[in-house]
């Protein structure tokens, strides 16, 4: 028996909820035996709902036939294959997802014949029959039937047989966003065909898991900024509906606006002032609509920013005229959901007048390779890596085992100072911390205990920073306007890692590594 990885199991099932077990067994012993497509008759005609496309997706429908997904094009020569898995199954689940329906370049007629197309296909679907798929793309079927006042008695029956479907296999064995997801797309759903029952289901499950997915501090709880943009969006197209479509008169509008408004103050912390987001977590550009976007789309709808700090979320924030600076003191969470975590305590990012100094690497892939585990390991992070052992046991793609906590953490004007436990089966504790003047930034980092294994820092520098001069105690930059100096320092390595500029895209940049023995000092000067 392999007792290494009978403990990796362990250490991950155990922060399940018994509702994920439950479910993963009763789905998979039901589908095993019970072959069951969903349907129900409509019984009247369906209109359209007033909805206007206030953000428009990019276009990733490219001409007849040809689509481009994460930075991969493909054009099929004769037909659509709808179950195209040759890129990998991220690139199938956008090909289903229809948000090609609503970019910014097509035309009503092309819209038309690619769902009935993918009607036409239904017997063949793999992917597309999974209830992520249906619930994004029932959202997106919704908005440009609606947007361009289709009303098709063909179309609307496939729809609603795709939510009876959806009703039926709601994501309770993964939860997290992609249940959330699926109650985004029931609410759309109940508002289109004016249906109670899904109208019920979804109230309901807007309310538990809003509740629970948004934390006082207003981020989404999975602590990926990219996906705070993607469920804000979400959030706020329900709102449209709601105050566009007088269907429903309780206080379900109320509560969405109230989590809108922390949604937005949450991303106006921390979204630098040139517009971007730090890429800390399962982020990547070109993937979430801006957020410059979402802010003006918020403010159309009369949505407000709310007086809030950043606390639970764990991201904090210092910003003066000269840098700003964003650092992670949260735990991994939520503990029971840790698919888009990252092993990166105390990973930071820095810019100085609106420009990228020091950057999370981001991601370039969703496939469970070897590239996917480095991206969210220790080493990809601007933070402290003991001998060749992540802080937080990430695998298989989106799993993680044991994880780092947090122990201290001490907050004042111009100070942080944090420790985590990560390394514990070593007896290793680490401290970092950080002190803030105007134009200086003083980071300290401390090890717990003497200890024979390497100790690493690491600092990613963005790609346009090429010019860089290192000796072995300091760095500089931009033509020696920003310095970074360090005591206690071993060595000092300049090397080349791969930044990611969006899914499956990556340019070459710098990555310095400074070995230390039980504490390092660095004074980053702007």
């Amino acid at each position: 028996m392999n007792y290494g990885k009978l403990a990796l199991y362990i250490n991950t099932i155990k922060y399940l909820r018994f509702i994920q077990l439950y479910y993963r067994l009763y789905y998979f012993v039901r589908n095993k035996f019970v072959k069951k497509r969903y349907s129900k008759s409509l019984k009247e005609k369906v209109e359209p709902l007033v909805w206007k496309n206030y953000v428009t997706n990019k276009n990733s429908y490219l001409e007849k036939n040809s689509f481009s997904f994460l930075n991969i094009p493909h054009k099929f020569n004769d037909s659509i294959n709808w179950n195209y898995s040759e890129y990998g199954k991220l690139w199938t689940y956008n090909l289903n997802y229809f948000d090609f329906l609503n970019q910014k370049q097509i035309i009503k007629e092309d819209g038309l014949e690619l769902i009935n197309d993918f009607i036409t296909n239904d017997t063949f679907l793999k992917d597309g029959r999974e209830p992520y798929p249906i619930s994004l793309r029932g959202i997106n079927w919704v908005k440009f039937l609606s947007s361009n006042e289709i009303s098709n008695v063909e179309i609307n029956q496939y729809l609603y047989n795709d939510y009876q479907n959806l009703l039926h296999n709601l994501e309770y064995h993964l939860l997290g966003n992609h249940l959330l997801e699926n109650a985004f797309s029931l609410f759309f759903g109940a508002y289109y065909f004016k249906d109670e029952e899904i109208y019920k289901r979804g109230k309901r499950l807007l309310k538990n898991e809003l509740n629970e997915q948004i934390l006082q501090d207003g981020g989404h709880y999975e602590l990926s900024p990219m996906y705070h943009q993607i469920i804000f969006h979400r959030l706020l197209d329900c709102i449209q509906l709601a105050q566009t479509n007088q269907w429903k008169d309780d206080d379900l509008l109320p509560f969405l606006k109230e989590k809108a408004a922390l949604m937005l103050t949450w991303l106006q912390h921390i979204t630098y002032k040139n517009g971007s987001i730090p890429m800390l977590n399962d982020s990547a550009y070109d993937i979430a609509t801006s957020s410059k976007d979402l802010f003006v789309y918020a403010g159309q709808l009369g949505i407000n920013a709310k007086n809030v700090v950043l606390s639970d979320s764990g991201y904090r924030v210092k910003k003066n005229e000269e840098y700003e600076f964003i650092i992670d003191f949260g735990e991994i969470g939520p503990k029971y959901q840790v698919g888009h975590a990252h092993a990166d305590t105390f990973n930071f990012e820095l810019n100085s007048k609106n420009n990228p100094i020091i950057v999370d690497r981001g991601i370039s892939t969703y496939e469970k390779n070897k590239l996917r585990q480095k991206e969210r390991g220790t080493e990809s992070h601007n933070t402290v890596m003991v001998g060749d052992q992540d802080q937080s046991q990430v695998w298989g793609g989106f799993r993680v085992a044991n994880r780092a906590k947090i122990t201290n953490l001490v907050e004042k004007e111009n100070y942080f100072e944090a420790t985590h436990n990560g390394y514990k089966k070593l007896g290793i504790l680490h401290t970092r911390k950080i002190y803030f003047e105007k134009n200086k930034i003083e980071i300290k980092d401390v090890i717990s205990k003497d200890t024979n294994l390497e100790q690493v820092s690491f600092f990613h520098f963005h790609p346009t920073i090429k010019n860089i001069v290192a000796t072995n105690t300091k760095v500089k930059l931009i033509d020696e306007t920003i310095t970074l100096s360090f005591m206690n320092s071993k060595k000092i390595e300049l090397v080349r890692y791969k930044y990611a500029i969006g899914f499956n895209k990556t340019v070459s940049a710098y990555k310095l590594k400074v070995y230390f023995s039980k504490s390092l000092e660095t004074i980053i000067r702007l």
